[in-house]
């Protein structure tokens, strides 16, 4: 996978509720339900009750982080 497919992919499910997982340090993983909000050139965030988090692309092709679509 490249960065372009992971965008593409991404913009199409634009405003679609999903489901986040970030595997963080010390085997700790976050997990987020919220809807995909805006796209920039190196990041995207979803918005979760009414508060931002961003993601990195490159974190999704590591695979640090795992997007489900709702």
């Amino acid at each position: 996978m490249n960065i372009n497919l992971i965008k593409e992919e991404i913009s199409k499910n634009l405003n679609r509720k999903v489901f986040i997982s970030v595997h963080g340090l010390r085997n700790r993983i976050n997990r987020y339900e919220g809807t995909i909000y805006k796209m920039y050139p190196n990041l995207f965030t979803i918005l979760v009750n009414g508060e931002e988090k961003s993601f990195n692309y490159r974190d999704v092709i590591t695979g640090e982080v795992k997007i489900k679509y709702l």
